[in-house]
């Protein structure tokens, strides 16, 4: 008999840590099963050293989509598991997957369940998706299972495009403002104070403030920089720390319209994750302890928490979650506790994950719309200031000469 040591998660969505001893895998799986637990992770010690030497670099997250939705379409079109493995680590055209899906091919063929062998590489394949495969395999729609993560990481990738590429703009226009500004007030500026140093005479107040500021630029620009990195380097030590970043969250969420998004963001996170752990069979109570993570904000996370617990007490879905108003708008309430009474609370999940994306996408749109005007309001009042200062002795130009 060989040692195991095994993470698993109970019927009230508790993890379970611990080490058995059993012929093989397979053995520790029925014995987990039998026990009522739903084990998420298998190791042995030459599992752990395999872990630890795996590597990653290379592929990609879209190459494990692809990997993940053809392994869907090859065994619902009857193809065995073990040949499609092998047809896909053939047809691989890069060295680091092909070595990655030959190595789950090897495992398969050993003994070792699918899930078992995608959880020797954690970076690729997340604990949830590898508690999704085992629901799949036990379950017998390991194909359909296979195409719901596969559907999942596709629209989560596009929803993070979608609000990386609305902030482009904006953020394109705050560097050019600030290299704008830098131009100005080390290069042009100081060759117009020089020439009005010569006329000598009292600047006007504006066009002094101005002088002084460019002066300080100019010579202690390296010190401004240093600065700069500095406090970007130390909000980024802040926000590794949890009081920190929770912080963060909450002033993030205070903002007006900035914070309506986050929470839809979030919502249509926590909704698609629990929609589609619920349809590949795995228990609520687990499904919403995984769907918590998908959030990304520990604020909002920290409601979801108490909601759990009411759940696992026995409470409907529906009314554990109406305490987080600014997650689940009460409309959204009304709807997954009708769904839950009609038994049908995945479908309906997904449906309002689908739903909520598409208003996302709407409000997207209409915050870079009023960004893009106020962000160029914004330049040309700088500039412009700039400008303005610097033209004023212009018009006392003679008074100066004098």
């Amino acid at each position: 008999m060989a040692k195991f040591q095994y993470k698993a998660v109970d019927g009230q969505g508790n993890i379970v840590t611990d080490i058995v001893m059993a012929n093989n895998r397979e053995a520790v799986i029925e014995q987990l099963c039998a026990e009522g637990y739903y084990p998420s992770e298998i190791k042995t010690g030459d599992d752990i050293s395999s872990t630890s030497r795996s590597f990653t670099g290379g592929v990609s997250k879209g190459d494990v989509e692809i990997f993940i939705r053809e392994l869907s379409n090859l065994l619902a079109a009857g193809v065995s598991l073990s040949k499609a493995l092998s047809i896909l680590s053939r047809e691989s055209k890069k060295h680091a997957a092909k070595k990655v899906w030959a190595s789950i091919h090897d495992h398969v063929v050993g003994g070792m369940t699918l899930a078992d062998s995608l959880n020797q590489w954690p970076k690729l394949f997340p604990a949830i998706y590898v508690a999704m495969v085992r629901a799949g395999e036990t379950g017998g729609f390991l194909d359909l299972v296979l195409s719901q993560i596969a559907e999942f990481r596709s629209r989560e990738q596009d929803l993070k495009s979608k609000v990386k590429s609305a902030l482009v703009y904006p953020v394109v226009l705050a560097v050019l403002a600030t290299l704008i500004l830098f131009f100005l007030l080390v290069y042009f500026i100081p060759r117009f104070s020089s020439i009005f140093a010569e006329f000598g005479g009292t600047l006007p107040p504006l066009t002094n403030a101005i002088v002084l500021i460019s002066d300080a630029a100019y010579k202690y620009w390296f010190l401004i920089i240093a600065v700069i990195a500095a406090v970007i380097l130390a909000m980024k030590n802040l926000l590794k720390r949890k009081e920190g970043k929770e912080t963060y969250e909450r002033m993030l969420l205070k903002i007006p319209m900035i914070g309506k998004l986050s929470a839809r963001f979030a919502f249509v996170r926590f909704s698609r994750m629990l929609g589609t752990l619920v349809q590949a069979g795995v228990p609520l109570i687990s499904a919403l302890q995984a769907a918590k993570e998908a959030i990304g904000n520990e604020t909002l996370s920290t409601t979801v928490t108490g909601a759990i617990e009411k759940v696992r007490r026995g409470m409907p879905l529906g009314r554990s979650l109406s305490e987080s108003a600014q997650l689940f708008p009460g409309s959204v309430i009304e709807m997954i506790s009708v769904a839950e009474e009609s038994g049908r609370i995945d479908d309906e999940l997904i449906r309002l994950a689908n739903t909520y994306e598409k208003e996302l996408d709407r409000n997207l749109k209409m915050a870079i719309s009023m960004a893009e005007p106020l962000m160029l309001f914004i330049m040309a009042a700088l500039v412009g200031t700039v400008v303005i200062g610097m033209l004023l002795p212009i018009f006392n130009l003679q008074d100066l000469i004098r």
